[in-house]
């Protein structure tokens, strides 16, 4: 990374939800978890299925182990009427200040 990443997108950090249906079963929703700033760049390659799904890098402030704020797998990212599954998350660097998600957006959403 040279220099800093510029944290210019807005996007709200949101985690599944089981809700009773009322009829013995459930229903996955999203619970919103905080707003955070990151940069959102375009991953180059294809996903180990060969699959032509765009994924991608974001970049945000790190966030302490187990806070709500720290984003993990199964969460996501939205922007708008945009949705960014989280696969992976990882410290960009030793000192560990800013968190890296490679993400994979959703279509049809």
């Amino acid at each position: 990374m040279n220099g800093h990443p510029k944290l210019t997108r807005r996007l709200l950090l949101e985690g599944p939800v089981r809700v009773a249906d009322g009829a013995g079963g459930f229903t996955e929703s999203w619970s919103p978890h905080g707003t955070v700033w990151a940069e959102v760049l375009p991953r180059t390659g294809r996903d180990a299925a060969g699959l032509s799904r765009v994924g991608y890098k974001i970049t945000l402030r790190s966030a302490p182990q187990g806070a709500p704020s720290r984003p993990k797998p199964s969460q996501r990212f939205r922007d708008g009427a945009r949705i960014f599954t989280i696969d992976a998350v990882t410290e960009s660097a030793p000192d560990g200040r800013f968190l890296i998600c490679f993400a994979t957006e959703e279509e049809g959403t």
